[in-house]
């Protein structure tokens, strides 16, 4: 006769500390990347639009971590599950490393880095657009209803974005993308996760 090893409210914290060690590295990574700016101005020229991904992607982080508490609604844990939920995690902190490389010798500065790794860059956003389909739908179909028509229409707006913003280096076109998924994002988290239900 098979035992239960435990409940779903014990896995669940379990995975949330897998899951806040990655997301921690991400934030640690955009954080170190802005102080050193800081410490360092001079040093790369700075761009407009590199610096509004940081704070979208931060933004993204920091939301990824509050609204992942709709897991602990999920009865039955699988491996497959739980292995989902970390490569999400493990793409947000690629996004992090995107922005601020190991290096930046054999750039002119953020602009020169930031349009050379467009494509990995957008790639990766687009994914995560995917992923939080996925991701919502994993807490049940009370939890994707809640969001309506708003996110059916979305999610394929903002990863079509992405795959012009791969295809297009005009920068009123990046601009552009990154003042209204910026606000949008904003918009988004205050009208549907201010509060966790």
């Amino acid at each position: 006769m098979a035992t239960e090893i435990a409940s779903p409210h014990d896995i669940f914290p379990h995975i949330r500390i897998v899951m806040g060690m990655v997301i921690g590295l991400g934030v640690t990574r955009l954080l170190s990347g802005t102080a050193h700016i800081v410490q360092h101005p001079g040093q790369y020229r700075l761009y407009a639009v590199h610096l509004a991904w940081v704070a979208s992607v931060l933004l993204m982080l920091v939301h990824f971590w509050w609204w992942e508490f709709g897991l602990y609604a999920i009865e039955n844990w699988t491996f497959g599950k739980y292995l989902f939920i970390i490569f999400y995690a493990i793409t947000l902190f690629l996004l992090c490393a995107l922005l601020f490389p190991d290096s930046m010798l054999d750039y002119t500065g953020y602009e020169d880095y930031f349009y050379s790794r467009r494509a990995w860059f957008f790639g990766l956003l687009g994914a995560t657009y995917l992923l939080d389909v996925v991701d919502t739908l994993l807490k049940g179909p009370e939890h994707f209803a809640r969001f309506g028509n708003e996110y059916l229409i979305r999610t394929p707006v903002f990863v079509a974005l992405c795959l012009v913003a791969i295809l297009v280096r005009d920068r009123r076109f990046h601009i552009a993308f990154v003042a209204v998924a910026l606000i949008y994002q904003i918009s988004f988290i205050l009208r549907l996760f201010d509060t966790i239900v």
